[in-house]
């Protein structure tokens, strides 16, 4: 009998356990973009809560502190100005091993910051002073794009298939050689990896490069890949 009593409060500490909803700061700001979808989106991911923080308020809460109250930052900004005090504090999260989750024009953030290319694991190149036009991104909008899963076993991508979305591609954006692909597509118009995962100091980093608008928002394939992106960040997988 006592076996039995200490198997069940076992198992309902487990279930308690696993309850336990992943908490993410979500950070948007410097794009416009279908907020009602996008709020519907998140919404709906089972066992995750979230709160919102607006650019440029969201890096003054991450320099005074504030991430240390969620799991994992997921940010969908295309933000520049960013102070000394700020930049600091993202590379002393990295260096405790907050993870965080990038998407879509995130990869576009911080333009005249070179470290953070080496924390998203890329970067979208506009316009600059000499910069060659060679060298500068691209994007296309209202596209259908077929996407192929690189590893279907990832927590990310696990129990994919490839699948398609309609929505925006970027082209000719840098892609660190160390990223773990995760995401392919052969459109014409955009660059051939389209999801990976960094490591920078600590820190676990996904990007995914779908998720303009609410074409993606309300697709069933990019809800379960922002769920499952969120779980394995948040040690859920």
């Amino acid at each position: 009998m006592r076996q039995l009593v200490v198997f069940a409060a076992l198992f309902f500490m487990c279930l308690s356990l696993q309850a336990q909803p992943v908490k993410i700061m979500l950070v948007t700001g410097g794009h416009s973009y279908d907020t009602l979808q996008f709020f519907q989106l998140f919404d709906a991911l089972e066992n995750i809560e979230y709160k919102h923080f607006p650019q440029p308020a969201a890096n003054k809460a991450i320099a005074e502190g504030a991430a240390q109250n969620f799991d994992v930052l997921v940010f969908y900004d295309m933000w520049q100005p960013i102070s000394e005090k700020e930049k600091q504090a993202y590379i002393d999260l990295t260096k405790e091993g907050k993870p965080f989750l990038f998407f879509h024009h995130a990869l576009v953030s911080y333009q005249n910051w070179d470290e953070f290319e080496q924390i998203i694991g890329g970067r979208y190149v506009e316009k600059g002073e000499g910069i060659p036009r060679e060298k500068l991104s691209t994007y296309k909008h209202d596209v259908w794009v077929d996407i192929e899963v690189v590893d279907s076993q990832h927590p990310v991508t696990k129990g994919f298939h490839d699948f398609r979305l309609f929505d925006e591609v970027y082209g000719n954006y840098r892609v660190l050689p160390d990223v773990t692909p995760l995401l392919k597509t052969s459109h014409p118009e955009s660059s051939p990896v389209i999801g990976w995962e960094n490591k920078y100091n600590a820190s676990t980093i996904v990007y995914l490069q779908p998720g303009h608008d609410s074409n993606a928002f309300n697709s069933p394939h990019f809800r379960k890949l922002i769920h499952q992106a969120v779980n394995y960040l948040g040690g859920n997988p």
